[in-house]
């Protein structure tokens, strides 16, 4: 679709100084990447292809390892409807092999090596591959993994007796080009399967949106991943420089420092590290060459484009989207240092050319303009789907009734679409859980807790109790040294939020994880410990036995220790259910019928003791204990049943 007027001006002021950009050709999506890659190489044998702190190598000679490497897996007639996998540091050797699998009429599927060893051999298993290439310094590694010497590939160790030629074979555009593993919601990743004709039309988009000329500097941030390769093609194809840096073994300081001194001219940056990066950047940090900042991976919030103002020049474009594995880029919004933003969400934009984004309720229905629905994609360049996963494919991707040339991509993603086209992300479809009957929107909750002046980055994520009951778990960090406490958190977020919205836990971290794509990394994060959390107050032990026996009966419901007698029960992560449990416990102990509203009224140990001795005299008869055991016994809350067992066992002995 067209852009508005604002957004084409924007985008129109990208252009590089040196006016060499030349349109990606539609024709060359009809080949294949060698294709297009040799036809760069001639172009441009002697521009620099790939440029590191200790190494950089031309076109042509890039070109010529990789055709050593092609050669000699040519030579071992490997089966060609398996992968290949690749285990190398982060550099050219590896962007050199990935190009001489492909040459070679395979395709690959980069294995990372800071991987745990658990979740490479997890890869390795669901592609079924018997063939690895690896780098000297994890070819221990790999032969560790593949089992066995006869099935590793040593880079540098033979290629050298093989021809530096191109091997000229016949790829074609419908053939595997690449796997790229991404997480999956169940813990084991996915397989996205992308055809030679599919990851050029996803090239030939990017380039002509930002257009990529042979005079621009690309970094490369990412790691094993879609994205990483996409970074690595998308230079190498248009005749740029393209500059890997490890992003998740450096620092922000170090990731400033090699902004500064690479001088990229394109940066393509997940959210959560371009607010490390911005962290650490103060008015003498300037970046001149930087034309193109493109955010990816995470939800991109209305601070992000107030960062970009004022760290980055106003001559520049700042760009948040939404892409994935399976579809690719699917839509742009761009600023630059002028254009405003009237919402709190941030658009993710227009939807690139050959790409129809729908909106579709839970019945498969169109909703209307500002209503929220599934984004659903329509489109002829789609990923095949997921390998040997036909059923997670059936699942994802369907037919498209109306054209047979496409297919529909249901993201999982919610968005909500302005009237004149602009898409708004709304987060995931699986962010939204039950507590206690209640739904809960995750992001609502992180929004709220991010707008305190304290919080720099937080993220809520669903936990299950000793009971297997759904509690959220807050994880954030602060831009202060100490607090804020657990006590300020929920009583700021009292102020905007229903009682159950509010996490039970609170957790805070130097940094939230992320994964070797720059996004939040949720699988990450730690189990919430049971030690008392930082309430703001000393710690004081109990005084006399009732009191005793109230923190005993509060560490086993809340899971907590140690108490206090003077914590208050709901900074400790306490609700109105496991308040029930407390007080059918303390009617276990006491025989005491205590009314649930004194827990609220007096929620420390110190004054519930004194509700105890108040209610002491007041005991109850059998009658009224079989009448509260009836009622116990219909409630299907197990530890309700745990409960009535005890009572029952109490009378008995009795």
């Amino acid at each position: 679709m067209k852009l508005p007027p604002e957004q084409e001006a924007i985008q129109a002021r990208c252009f590089h100084a040196s006016g060499m950009f030349i349109e990606f050709p539609k024709e060359d999506v009809e080949t294949s990447i060698p294709e297009r890659f040799e036809k760069i190489v001639r172009q441009y044998p002697d521009h620099t292809a790939i440029e590191t702190d200790h190494e950089l190598v031309s076109y042509s000679q890039l070109n010529a390892v990789a055709n050593q490497m092609a050669h000699n897996l040519i030579a071992r007639s490997l089966p060609s409807n398996e992968p290949i996998a690749l285990l190398f540091e982060k550099g050219i050797k590896q962007i050199a092999a990935m190009i001489a699998v492909i040459k070679a009429g395979h395709f690959f599927v980069i294995v990372e090596p800071s991987l745990p060893e658990y979740r490479m051999r997890m890869i390795l298993d669901d592609c079924s591959t018997q063939f690895m290439i690896a780098d000297l310094r994890n070819t221990g590694a790999a032969t560790q993994l593949m089992a066995e010497s006869a099935r590793v590939l040593a880079c540098d160790t033979e290629d050298k007796d093989f021809s530096g030629e191109n091997p000229n074979l016949v790829i074609s555009p419908d053939d595997i080009a690449l796997i790229a593993y991404t997480s999956g919601s169940t813990g084991r990743p996915k397989a996205v399967v992308n055809t030679h004709r599919i990851f050029l039309h996803s090239i030939m988009l990017r380039t002509n949106v930002f257009r990529c000329c042979p005079s621009d500097r690309v970094s490369n941030l990412s790691s094993g991943t879609s994205n990483a390769v996409q970074e690595c093609f998308y230079a190498l194809l248009n005749g740029a420089a393209l500059l890997p840096f490890t992003a998740q073994q450096a620092s922000a300081a170090e990731l400033r420092d090699y902004l500064k001194n690479q001088k990229p001219t394109i940066c393509h940056i997940a959210s959560p590290l371009y607010r490390q990066l911005c962290e650490v950047l103060t008015t003498e940090d300037e970046f001149p060459e930087l034309r193109v900042l493109k955010l990816r991976s995470d939800h991109a919030r209305k601070s992000d484009i107030e960062l970009y103002k004022k760290h980055f020049s106003h001559n520049s474009l700042l760009a948040n989207g939404l892409s994935s594995s399976e579809t690719h880029d699917l839509a742009y919004f761009y600023f630059d240092g002028y254009n405003q933003l009237t919402e709190d969400d941030v658009p993710v934009g227009y939807p690139t050319p050959g790409n129809e984004i729908l909106l579709l309720d839970d019945n498969g229905d169109q909703v209307g303009y500002h209503e929220v629905g599934e984004i659903v994609v329509r489109s002829s360049h789609l990923s095949l789907g997921y390998w040997h996963n036909p059923e997670l494919t059936a699942a994802k991707f369907k037919h498209d009734p109306e054209d047979p040339t496409k297919r529909l991509y249901f993201t999982g993603d919610l968005g909500l679409m302005l009237p004149d086209g602009c898409l708004v992300h709304k987060g995931r479809k699986d962010a939204r859980i039950k507590i206690r009957g209640h739904g809960v929107d995750l992001n609502e909750v992180e929004a709220s807790l991010r707008s305190h002046k304290a919080i720099r980055d937080a993220v809520v994520v669903d936990r299950k109790d000793k009971l297997g009951e759904s509690r959220l778990a807050a994880y954030f960090t602060s831009s202060i040294e100490k607090g804020p406490t657990t006590r300020e958190l929920r009583k700021y977020l009292s102020n905007v939020l229903a009682d159950y919205m509010i996490p039970a836990v609170f957790v805070r971290m130097k940094a939230l994880p992320t994964t070797a794509n720059g996004k939040l990394d949720r699988k990450a994060l730690p189990e919430p410990d049971q030690e008392r959390p930082e309430l703001g107050i000393p710690y004081a032990q109990p005084q006399d036995e009732t009191e005793d026996s109230l923190v005993k009966i509060w560490e086993r419901v809340l899971a907590v220790h140690p108490i206090g007698i003077h914590d208050n029960f709901f900074d400790l992560g306490g609700h109105s259910l496991s308040a029930a449990r407390v007080v059918s416990r303390i009617f276990v102990q006491y025989q005491l019928e205590i009314p649930l509203q004194s827990l609220f009224q007096s929620p420390t140990i110190a004054e519930m003791a004194a509700v105890i001795t108040e209610h002491q005299g007041k005991r109850l008869d059998e009658d009224q204990l079989a009448t509260i055991l009836d009622e116990l016994a219909l409630l299907s809350d197990a530890e309700a049943q745990l409960l009535v067992k005890e009572v029952n066992s109490t009378i008995t002995k009795k």
